[in-house]
């Protein structure tokens, strides 16, 4: 077992347990990242995603407002609860993010259906916590088009409103799910190096949710970061995926010059099937021992948790007395 850290910049826990009450975070074994598995597996920084599962219906603020709910009174640490992680708001406290006895979460928004074009509702979640947006999932919204939505249009006027503000206020940027045409406005609008916190090489596997090589250098030329995900269907086109299939993916990115912007991004918890012997944030060492064949002992670090920390470490907002979050 490795001493490092691992630190995963996207899964769907939250909206597991939002569909799913009786679901202990503590360690129930159908969450594929709990609090025993992510001590298992070494985690120091998980992501944890606020994603409106599609069943949901229409996208609303109460939808975001109940995962945030979970996440402070199922996940978080607090007086009443030892049993938990510890929440990134500020970049003062990567000081004490990756020590060994702690477990640390990282609030993001995946799509902004729920804010219902309402762009205080944006400041309130960074109030409470929300650090990372993204501004689609897969379809059209207010703000922007999805990867699947056939049109395949870029921002509306609305969506631009909002990268501005996030701009402002020190919330990150996410390009996962958004267009082609989306990225390259976002990449434009945005005065911040953003993230792509789960996609692959298209170029290694050319699934629409994948990246570009163009794409990959644009984030790579920002000083961004792009999170290697274990998305089955994303890592290869057919047949039983391993853990060697993530191999050409880490190539290509290394290729275009990216081997200080890789970091993981698992979407453990947003599958049902699994990369062989990947099946839940336990097994990260098992994916460390397959890269430690292969590659440095400095690269598989970085890809496990120094890329990742340099980003926030430049890049988190830091704290200020008027943003407080109890």
């Amino acid at each position: 077992m490795h001493n490092w850290r691992v630190a995963d910049f996207h899964c769907d826990a939250l909206s597991k347990m939002l569909m799913d009450p009786a679901l202990p975070f503590e360690h129930a074994p159908k969450l594929d990242v709990n609090l025993e598995r992510m001590r298992e597996g070494g985690l120091g920084l998980q992501a944890f995603a606020i994603y409106l599962p599609e069943v949901l219906g229409r996208g609303k603020f109460e939808h975001v407002m109940g995962q945030l709910d979970i996440y402070r009174k199922r996940v978080q640490v607090s007086k009443d609860r030892s049993e938990g992680i510890h929440t990134l708001l500020w970049r003062e406290q990567l000081t004490q993010v990756g020590q060994l006895d702690q477990t640390w979460g990282l609030l993001t928004l995946e799509g902004v259906d729920g804010l219902e074009g309402n762009l205080f509702y944006l400041e309130l979640c960074y109030q409470m916590g929300v650090r990372i947006v993204g501004l689609t999932w897969n379809y059209a919204n207010w703000a922007a088009d999805g990867v699947l939505e056939k049109r395949g249009a870029g921002l509306t006027e609305k969506g631009r409103e909002l990268v501005h503000l996030c701009n402002q206020i020190g919330m990150l940027l996410d390009v996962s799910h958004l267009t082609e045409k989306g990225f390259w406005e976002l990449a434009d609008l945005s005065e911040r190096p953003f993230i792509a916190s789960h996609s692959n090489s298209y170029t290694v596997c050319p699934h629409v949710r994948n990246l570009k090589d163009d794409q990959i250098r644009a984030i790579i030329a920002r000083d961004g970061r792009i999170g290697l995900t274990f998305v089955p269907w994303f890592v290869k086109q057919e047949g039983e995926v391993h853990i060697e299939d993530l191999l050409p993916h880490i190539e290509q990115v290394c290729s275009l010059g990216g081997e200080r912007h890789l970091m993981m991004g698992s979407d453990f918890d947003g599958i049902s099937t699994y990369i062989q012997g990947l099946e839940h944030t336990g097994h990260y060492p098992r994916l460390m021992d397959s890269l430690l064949k292969y590659y440095d002992e400095h690269l598989v670090r970085g890809w496990m948790w120094d890329n990742a920390m340099s980003y926030l470490g430049q890049h988190l907002p830091e704290s200020h007395p008027s943003m407080t979050f109890k």
